[in-house]
Formats: C-alpha cells, sequence, structure tokens
C-alpha cells in the first residue's frame, strides 16, 4: 500500500473517524469518511475510487458486513479492513468469507491498521492465545456466531439458541467477555 492511496473509513462515531482520518492523511494516504451504509453506497455509486477501506461492524442501522460485498463488486482489488469494538471469531470469519483481508478489535493502532491493509512491514498479532477461552467468551462466541447465521436477526437468533429475546438483548448489550 502506497500513500497515495485513496482509503475510505465507515465509521459511525465521529470523534474515531476523524481521528483515524487525520491520522491517515498524515501518513500521507487521501481519506473519504462516511457515517453510514447510505453513504458508502452513495460514494460507489460516484465517480471516487478507493484503493482501501476501513469498516467498523457495528454502524447505526447496518454492518459492516453488508457492506463489504458491494465494495468488493465495486472495487475488485479494494483492500477492506474490519474494525470492531465488539470482536467474535464468527465475524472475523465471516468477515474474511466476504472478502475482507484483516479484522482488528478496537482499539487499534495507526500502525497495526496499516500493516493489517498491507501498508507497513511486519506481521499483525496472529499468534493463537496462551490460554482455552473462558465459558463466558465461548458463549458470547456461540451467541455471535449464531447471530451472523441469522443475519442479525434477534428473534431468529433467540429462537436458534433456544433463549428468549430479551435475555438474548442484554447479553449483547454488554460489551465481549475478556479474555
Amino acid at each position: 500500500m502506497t500513500p497515495e492511496w485513496h482509503i475510505l473509513v465507515v465509521d459511525d462515531d465521529a470523534v474515531f473517524a476523524e481521528t483515524l482520518s487525520r491520522a491517515l492523511g498524515r501518513r500521507g494516504y487521501l481519506v473519504t469518511l462516511a457515517g453510514s451504509a447510505g453513504a458508502v453506497l452513495d460514494l460507489i455509486s460516484g465517480d471516487e475510487r478507493f484503493d482501501a477501506a476501513v469498516l467498523d461492524l457495528r454502524l447505526a442501522a447496518s454492518s459492516g458486513l453488508r457492506l463489504i460485498p458491494p465494495l468488493k463488486a465495486a472495487y475488485p482489488e479494494i483492500r477492506i479492513l474490519l474494525l470492531t469494538g465488539y470482536a467474535s471469531i464468527a465475524t472475523a470469519v465471516e468477515a474474511i468469507k466476504l472478502g475482507a483481508v484483516h479484522y482488528l478489535p478496537k482499539p487499534a493502532g495507526i500502525d497495526e491498521i496499516l500493516v493489517a491493509l498491507g501498508g507497513l512491514e511486519g506481521k499483525p498479532a496472529t499468534d493463537p492465545p496462551e490460554e482455552p477461552m473462558s465459558v463466558d467468551r465461548l458463549e458470547w462466541e456461540h451467541i455471535q456466531k449464531v447471530l451472523v447465521e441469522n443475519e442479525g436477526n434477534l428473534s431468529a437468533t433467540a429462537r436458534a439458541l433456544k433463549m428468549h429475546r430479551r435475555t438474548l438483548q442484554r447479553k449483547l448489550a454488554k460489551h465481549p467477555v475478556r479474555e
């Protein structure tokens, strides 16, 4: 990745998006911000060309996962990185299957982001963990997997998990269990 690249940053957290945009701009990259899935689809239909995209997993009314196929269709060579504060194995696998080149949990530093996109030499931290996951973390991962399988539909996910919908909502409202 060269500094002439045009990077699309998609995040509904304006402060985070602006901070990332400034950091990339200081490194010489051209950056376009989008705060929603609709804004991304409008950009795709325009004349803009993007070499890379940094997508947030959870957008206000959508998911960064849903943006990967239209971005790949519009720009087959685009390098997509999915960032999230709600990391799970299921969403990581789904992101890679859809065409993302990497998946990172927030907070991620600018160097880590550029390494993941292929812009800096180095190896992203992908070594297996020393300890097995806790039971709580395994539950979180399983819920995320079933949620992805049900395309984000909470009612269908609750039925598949044989769980009351409100119980599922409470579990999802919590931040992921730390490993």
